[in-house]
């Protein structure tokens, strides 16, 4: 039997661990398919893209820096992809067309959003650190809860600008202003590949935070980074992005192959042993 083939695209990918996910859900549901990585470089997107619609891949995920820089490629955008403009799980329709979704909201949705206090959400003030891939996923999914208070900071001022063309209601924090500006931030949910394993930390110190903070970081690999480390340590309360990485791609299958497999401990576990 010929196996379906799946993969992520984007750089880095040392430390992604949607091989072990989706390759687990495939061997537990018996459906004859492989799931890779494939590191490439901007000018290779098209090329990627032209394998799905010879159906020499049958669907891939995108991570960073490719969110936004596959959309030119695609056919059609659907749904929440089409509203964010950022798309992380692409495959072909029975029309023969190569379409882009965004199951980054639904992962942040299931994984986060839903595990905080429903009652009073909509007063917090929230500070998104980063304006790469996933900022319009996270934004979108908080205007959805009617959040009214949202920032954003990032390295790059330009990115940040670009981000509340889209969302004109959120507000800028400059980079270097965090720290100054961080006492009356209810929620942090850092964007960013800071903390990633392999990579840098932040320089902020973040020492003037409400004792109710919420923080969290949308890496799972470390499922500790430094500023989790950091926060727990002052008895903040902090969430890693494990589960938003096993909810997008729990949607991401259902998706390919119209079913929607099951998160349980036995996956968890099997994730766990991998970082």
């Amino acid at each position: 039997m010929i196996k379906k083939k799946y993969a992520i695209i984007g750089k880095p990918l040392s430390h992604s661990l949607s091989p072990t996910l989706h390759n687990f859900w495939f061997q537990k549901y018996k459906i004859a398919a492989n799931y890779s990585l494939i590191e490439i470089e901007l000018n290779k997107i098209e090329d990627i893209i032209k394998k799905i619609k010879n159906k020499e891949l049958q669907g891939i995920n995108v991570t960073v820096p490719y969110k936004q820089a596959v959309i030119p490629f695609l056919d059609v955008v659907e749904n929440e992809a089409k509203e964010t403009q950022s798309v992380n799980t692409i495959n072909l329709n029975y029309e023969g067309k190569v379409v882009g979704n965004n199951t980054d909201v639904y992962g942040f949705e299931q994984g986060f959003i839903n595990k905080l206090n429903a009652s009073s959400i909509e007063e917090n003030k929230v500070l998104i650190l980063g304006a790469g891939g996933v900022s319009p996923s996270v934004i979108y999914a908080l205007a959805r809860k009617r959040i009214k208070q949202i920032f954003i900071s990032n390295r790059t001022l330009r990115k940040a600008e670009d981000i509340k063309k889209k969302f004109p209601f959120i507000e800028i924090i400059e980079w270097e202003d965090v720290d100054a500006k961080i006492e009356n931030i209810d929620m942090i949910i850092n964007t960013t590949s800071l903390g990633l394993k392999g990579g840098a930390n932040f320089k902020q110190e973040f020492h003037k935070t409400k004792s109710n903070l919420v923080y969290c970081d949308v890496i799972y690999n470390p499922t500790e980074t430094m500023m989790i480390k950091k926060f727990k340590k002052n008895k903040i309360q902090t969430h890693n992005g494990l589960e938003m990485f096993m909810y997008q791609a729990q949607k991401s299958f259902y998706l390919w192959n119209a079913i929607k497999p099951e998160i349980n401990k036995e996956i968890e576990k099997t994730i766990m042993m991998k970082l």
